[in-house]
């Protein structure tokens, strides 16, 4: 089952639930200050923030995607379930920091999810 094409498509799919929940979770920690102190209206921080979202992968490069892909468990233990867990403990812990309104980082959590996952397979 683990290996199946049913399941890499399930892990696609909450990886885009995942994505979708970082957007949500955190894309106003880019635009906040600038719209509460009214130097831009929410609809042109929007705009700016995702152009510039959009085309820091072309000028900034992809250095951190490189890092979380190999940099933090070791390949041999990443496999099918590693994933879903991980993404499974970052999606929870995302709802439940947005519920109560603390602070949280999705690409912090996510990485937790990674160790955490590693260590109790290993």
């Amino acid at each position: 089952m683990l290996e199946s094409v049913t399941f890499v498509f399930l892990l696609v799919a909450i990886a885009l639930i995942f994505d979708f929940l970082n957007g949500f979770h955190d894309a106003a920690n880019s635009i906040s200050t600038v719209v509460s102190t009214r130097v831009l209206s929410p609809k042109i921080a929007v705009i700016w923030a995702a152009f510039f979202n959009f085309s820091a992968v072309f000028f900034v490069g992809t250095a951190v995607a490189h890092t979380v892909g190999k940099g933090i468990i070791q390949i041999e233990i990443a496999d099918n379930l590693v994933i879903f867990s991980a993404l499974g403990g970052a999606i929870i812990w995302n709802i439940i920091t947005w519920y109560y309104g603390l602070p949280s980082s999705s690409s912090h959590a996510l990485i937790g999810g990674l160790i955490g996952a590693a260590i109790s397979k290993a």
